[in-house]
């Protein structure tokens, strides 16, 4: 866009050509709000423009449905188009098998193993939706997966994909590359390297991004520390250690309202609560022993808190940030990672230690089944999920 502040000499010339630099200039300041034949996009009749709204963000995200409610996107069964009509599918990772495993939700049972590289971490939606990806850490490599015919393709070389992201504008994909010490900003489909950005911190894992995309929070496993980093200029710009001796920070959620970020800690055995704005001093809310995975309910007024160590999950509603129940694995376990189904009435959760899937009914916590996998299964994902794009890790969908 032109310097407004710039002073210009007075415009000469036909009043048409004045008439018609005019047109150019208005184009040029609704960020292509025009179309060839200088038509305006109408505005929303519900709230702002999309040229409004994402003018207020991160340039080229898709404008949020609600400023009030960062998941208004994922009600129960609002799928997208390009997913309506994706088979309902549970895909685990089993980091100790190199092999995914692929659950049918409908009878409990797994249908397919899938061959992958080694030590698979996550399953990750694609920005687009379109392709699931397997992060084989130590294989080094992605496998695709379609989920339009559950189909694995070839592996695309990429150096220690712990985890996967994508900026909310889907203009590259994030790897958490936690051994190397990096975040490697990739092009979203072939993953060729855009920018490496080492960090001087230990284990980047898992992330989310703030309201308007211009930020993500970052958690550093092995050195109990927080990153913040500029999305548009790939640059950190905040640093912080936890106050607890020994922290392990693991998942990352922002509150629906925008407000609040919850940190996972599965040695200090609850969710550090953050202002990711001022990055300030987080404070801890005890949930429960090793915890470790943070989703969100369909009606975005619950967070599930999976507590790996003691075989539960917690529940904290949003609008009070307290603690309002617990439900207990049948039989315990170790819930790890996984997501919440289509119509928000099952919660699935990897049994990391227990070569085990969860899943349990939203709304009374009983154990639905559990499901013999591979072993050491990890960051699952539950696919199709609502929602018009991905954030990454095993599906933050916006």
């Amino acid at each position: 866009m032109a310097d407004r502040n710039r002073t210009h000499p007075r415009p000469t010339g036909s009043r048409r050509t004045r008439r018609a630099a005019l047109l150019v200039a208005a184009c040029a300041l609704v960020a292509a709000g025009c179309t060839g034949g200088g038509e305006q996009s109408a505005p929303r009749p519900d709230g702002p423009s999309p040229h409004e709204a994402v003018a207020q963000g991160l340039p080229g995200m898709p404008p949020l449905l609600d400023q009030h409610d960062l998941y208004a996107a994922d009600r129960p069964n609002r799928l997208a188009p390009q997913v309506r009509n994706y088979p309902s599918r549970i895909y685990v990772p089993n980091t100790g098998s190199d092999t995914v495993s692929v659950i049918d939700p409908r009878t409990y049972k797994v249908i397919e193993t899938i061959p992958v590289g080694v030590q698979p971490q996550h399953v990750v939606p694609s920005w687009d939706m379109k392709t699931l990806w397997v992060n084989n850490n130590r294989g080094h490599d992605l496998t695709p997966i379609d989920p339009a015919t559950g189909k694995a393709g070839k592996p695309v070389k990429v150096h220690d994909p712990y985890n996967l992201y994508f900026t909310p504008d889907g203009k590259y994909a994030v790897v958490m590359a936690s051994m190397d010490r990096q975040l490697v900003f990739r092009d979203p489909h072939t993953m060729e390297t855009r920018k490496t950005l080492p960090v001087d911190c230990a284990g980047v894992n898992h992330a989310d991004f703030s309201p308007d995309g211009k930020y993500f929070i970052v958690s550093c496993e092995f050195s109990g520390e927080l990153l913040k980093v500029d999305t548009a200029k790939m640059k950190v710009v905040g640093q912080e250690k936890l106050p607890f001796e020994g922290a392990m920070p693991q998942d990352v959620k922002i509150s629906p309202d925008g407000r609040t970020w919850y940190i996972a800690d599965m040695m200090a055995d609850g969710v550090w609560i953050l202002d990711g704005d001022a990055f300030g001093r987080p404070k801890l809310l005890p949930t429960g022993k090793g915890t470790h995975g943070l989703y969100v309910s369909r009606d975005s007024r619950t967070m599930y808190i999976s507590n790996r160590g003691e075989g539960s999950v917690s529940l904290l509603d949003f609008r009070t940030g307290k603690l309002v129940g617990k439900w207990h694995i049948r039989g315990g376990g170790s819930p790890d990672m996984g997501g919440v189904s289509a119509d928000g009435k099952v919660l699935w959760l990897s049994g990391r230690y227990n070569s085990e899937v969860y899943a349990l009914d939203t709304r009374t916590g009983k154990t639905l089944s559990k499901i013999r996998v591979g072993e050491g299964p990890h960051g699952l994902a539950v696919y199709p999920q609502p929602g018009r794009y991905s954030l990454g890790h095993t599906g933050i969908f916006r």
